[in-house]
């Protein structure tokens, strides 16, 4: 059934894998900002069903016109228990747990907080899922992880500081760690459209289920709420729904590792956005990002 998986991949992948890469990193990358003018208006709770509840808006009409095949029906019923895994590990909780974060966290701090997934990715992969670790992908995963840490702690000030709420953010990452490799063992067999859309039809419902006893839906008529509410609607089709068909593409292309690996570009656009928004970069950041553009190049280098 895997046997085959190697052979149909063209020798353009590296490019085609890269430039999926990079699409990714810009529009995550960009989610820490729309997060944060999205809390303007909408508490974190509501900010995190939300993005997914407009996520399955976004892939409704996909759902409908998959329903109406066999063969996908079929997958999915065989898949489900994986499908409700992966909506619920990577996508539910993440969601919650960045939104409340976002409320404590300035966003270049989330976004550099998120480069944590791949090493997550790498131990989870090695130890549940029986992946074989080299050594060259160790360094280059401790080496992105050590370029991380440099934007952790000193993002905010520019000194040696510690927030509590970011623990949040790691535990999000542990999250997105484990999903990778539960959609590169269970479900990358679908096609990247089939999974995402179904992955959305199991975490869709689950968000709107929080919504209904709060006033999220008089907060989404209230015109003075409009720009919070285009930010929440960015983040659910294109964060949450149009990149993560990118994303269960990037694995099929690659490896789940290699797509992990969007992640030690997020921060690069975070911390802009950051700029942009007012905050300050140090002379640290800018060896933080270099650090972690190394550690991608070891992890992938052939």
């Amino acid at each position: 059934m895997t046997t085959e998986e190697p052979v149909v991949i063209p020798q353009s992948r590296p490019l085609l894998a890269w430039l999926l890469l990079c699409a990714l990193a810009f529009v995550w990358g960009s989610s820490f900002i729309l997060i944060k003018r999205s809390l303007i208006a909408f508490p974190p709770e509501q900010v995190g069903a939300g993005r997914l509840v407009f996520a399955l808006l976004f892939f409704s009409p996909f759902l409908a016109q998959q329903s109406r095949r066999a063969d996908i029906r079929v997958s999915v019923r065989h898949r489900w228990v994986a499908l409700l895994a992966s909506s619920v590990i990577g996508f539910v909780i993440p969601a919650f747990l960045f939104a409340q974060a976002g409320a404590h966290l300035n966003s270049s701090l989330s976004g550099a907080l998120n480069s944590l997934s791949p090493l997550f990715t790498l131990i989870l992969g090695a130890v549940f899922f029986g992946q074989a670790l080299k050594i060259r992908q160790v360094a280059g995963i401790l080496l992105g992880l050590a370029g991380s840490l440099l934007l952790v702690f000193f993002s905010a000030t520019g000194s040696f500081q510690i927030n509590g709420y970011a623990l949040l953010v790691v535990l999000a990452t542990i999250c997105y760690g484990l999903n990778t490799n539960l959609i590169g063992r269970y479900i990358s067999h679908l096609p990247a459209l089939v999974s995402t859309a179904w992955l959305f039809a199991f975490a869709g419902p689950i968000a709107l289920l929080t919504l209904l006893p709060t006033d999220f839906f008089s907060r989404l008529t209230n015109p003075e709420n409009s720009w919070s509410l285009a930010a929440l609607v960015t983040l659910g089709v294109f964060g949450s729904g149009l990149m993560s068909i990118c994303f269960n593409r990037v694995m099929q292309l690659a490896s789940p590792l290699f797509a992990a690996s969007v992640t030690y570009l997020i921060p690069i656009v975070a911390l802009l956005w950051g700029v942009m928004d007012g905050e300050t970069i140090y002379a640290v950041q800018f060896a933080g990002m270099g650090v972690c553009l190394l550690g991608i190049w070891l992890v992938n280098k052939t």
